[in-house]
């Protein structure tokens, strides 16, 4: 029933591995969530819907990133708490982190909402897919309390070593997705509003099932004297979730900047520009789950203070890299066109123009994808041990560098210069991040011993 595991003993290479294989099992179902809502609209609705979703992802990041990173950042302290084994305090920890993020959830729900139109005109969004745009936003933003819950859940589970539940929970989540989908968009012909209305029932059943878990935890069982406002704990907890949700956000908004390119070069590129960040959504997800693996580790190796398994973590971390990247990197040569296929409907005009638009641009992802993984290692490493600021400020670089490229390349070398911005984007932050690993672990491993 317990499925908490203990970082600060064992082989680091298999503590990381067998934490990360169900995460990235779980990020490949919850990108099924975009996967069946892109297929079905795609397929069933037409290429000016998938455009829409694709013109709305950007601005869907900005807020489901931002979510994210504050719960991650709220859930480090829970880790150091854990791996230092003060379970009286992890407790209350655990309470300020449900109240901030009900109070987060709040602001961002009435904030995006208002929001929804005056981004949408900003990225000179095609009036053809605007509405639909419009309203797959309005659905997904009224579900920011639902969002942010799941995730809270989930970044708790995984910091105290529990990677199985969230992949259960996200499992369940997809089979109800999937069913949903086929009756809210192709029974009762709802379109978009179905397809995103579906993902948002499906994150609440998503959060019901981590719930369940932590309620089953012995050691985490709060009592009324947990809830007692403690404005000290608020203010870590506020240093550390800050500064994460606004590194994700920083991000998106690089991404917003291109997407207002991309709505320059018509419905049949942005559809294959669609297609392709939708398969790269589940490529992506090993690196995400090894640094979701090394905020645990380093958090609870941290809270523990043991020194001797920081240099050991992170040499691990770097060999599943390679290793991954290699064998994701083959995969896609083999059988990259094939996959993007199922995202665009064959029988409508530009479909083919659109597919080809669709594999230029994972080629070139794939090779940029390393830098991704480095990416992830570096800075959540660094989270994990409580530096917080250059994490912070390499998503202020990934930003820049994503809103440069996007802006400058293609004046060059014609509308695939935007195909560059993400690599260049994730090699900026990755030397941003790698740098200062390499400078602060001899001060932060030595203050660990004191």
């Amino acid at each position: 029933m317990v499925r908490v595991t203990d970082m600060t003993h064992g082989r680091p290479i298999r503590l990381i591995l067998l934490f990360s294989l169900p995460l990235m099992l779980g990020s490949v179902f919850q990108q099924l969530y975009t996967i069946v809502d892109t297929i079905i609209i795609g397929r069933g609705v037409g290429m000016q819907a998938l455009a829409s979703i694709g013109a709305a992802d950007w601005i869907n990041w900005l807020v489901l990133w931002g979510l994210q990173g504050f719960t991650q950042g709220f859930a480090i302290l829970a880790a150091q708490e854990f791996g230092a084994g003060a379970y009286d305090r992890l407790r209350r920890v655990l309470a300020m982190i449900v109240k901030l993020s009900c109070w987060f959830g709040i602001a961002v729900t009435i904030i995006s909402l208002l929001l929804v139109r005056s981004l949408l005109t900003l990225l000179h969004t095609d009036p053809a897919v605007f509405g639909g745009a419009q309203t797959y936003l309005y659905v997904q933003f009224g579900g920011s309390l639902i969002i942010i819950a799941y995730n809270m859940a989930a970044a708790v589970l995984r910091c105290l070593g529990d990677s199985r539940t969230p992949l259960f929970a996200i499992i369940a989540a997809s089979f109800a997705n999937i069913a949903l989908d086929l009756l809210f968009v192709m029974g009762f012909g709802w379109g978009i509003f179905g397809a995103s209305f579906a993902t948002v029932l499906a994150q609440l059943i998503a959060f019901l099932l981590c719930l369940r878990s932590l309620r089953r935890l012995p050691f985490v069982q709060l009592t009324k004297a947990d809830w007692k406002t403690d404005p000290a704990i608020l203010l870590h907890l506020c240093r550390l979730g800050i500064p994460t949700g606004l590194q994700m956000s920083m991000i998106t908004l690089g991404g917003m900047v291109l997407q207002s390119v991309l709505n320059g070069f018509g419905v049949v590129f942005v559809a294959g520009y669609t297609a392709a960040n939708k398969l790269y959504g589940i490529l992506e997800s090993a690196s995400v789950a090894f640094g979701y693996a090394m905020t645990a580790y380093m958090g609870q190796n941290r809270g523990a203070r043991n020194a001797a398994r920081i240099d050991a973590g992170i040499r691990a971390v770097l060999v599943l890299s390679a290793e991954f990247t290699a064998a994701i990197v083959t995969a896609m040569l083999l059988a990259g066109k094939p996959l993007l296929g199922l995202f665009l409907s064959t029988e409508e005009a530009g479909a083919a123009e659109a597919l080809a638009v669709a594999y230029q641009y994972l080629m070139v992802l794939m090779a940029f994808l390393f830098a991704l993984f480095m990416l992830q290692a570096y800075r959540s490493s660094l989270q994990g041990l409580g530096e917080m600021t250059v994490p912070t400020l390499s998503g202020f670089a990934e930003m820049l560098m994503r809103m440069g490229a996007a802006l400058v390349l293609p004046t060059f070398i014609g509308q695939s210069g935007v195909f560059f911005a993400e690599g260049a984007a994730w090699v900026c932050a990755a030397a941003l991040n790698l740098v200062w690993y390499y400078m602060r672990i001899g001060k932060i491993k030595r203050d660990m011993l004191k």
